[in-house]
């Protein structure tokens, strides 16, 4: 029979939530105090993770979101399912503009799950998250 099992799927959801959260722990975020874990899944499963990076001039900051992304580009992945956000926080925690972009590029209309340090608030899709984007798209001639 085709399709997916449920709780297969479930489990999987789990585990890249479980990796975001571990991923979270290494966060540098001495100035802001605010910790943040991104788990991304690869078209073949791998889990490439990311932490927020802060710098004292917080331009030079970076999401975990980016960092799980650019990590996963440099290792040569190049085509994904999903991405797990993680933060402490009571509300859900999306992505920044900069990171919805740079999923969007990256990754396309692939989900986003946002979770806390207990629970996953919400999965969205990045149609949703960033209705109008720009992309390579708009370069052609």
């Amino acid at each position: 029979m085709a399709g997916s099992d449920p709780t297969s799927a479930k489990a999987t959801v789990d585990m890249l939530v479980a990796a975001a959260r571990q991923a979270r722990e290494h966060a540098f975020s001495d100035f802001s105090g605010f910790k943040v874990g991104a788990a991304l899944e690869t078209d073949s499963g791998e889990v490439i993770t990311g932490c927020n990076i802060e710098n004292a001039t917080y331009g030079l900051t970076i999401c975990a979101e980016r960092v799980a992304i650019f990590k996963a580009l440099s290792e040569g992945k190049r085509a994904f399912k999903r991405i797990a956000v993680v933060a402490d926080t009571r509300e859900p925690t999306p992505p920044c503009g900069a990171c919805r972009q740079i999923i969007w590029e990256f990754c396309g209309d692939v989900d986003v799950i946002i979770a806390n340090l207990t629970e996953i608030k919400m999965t969205l899709r990045m149609k949703d998250l960033l209705p109008l984007p720009f992309d390579k798209r708009l370069l052609r001639r």
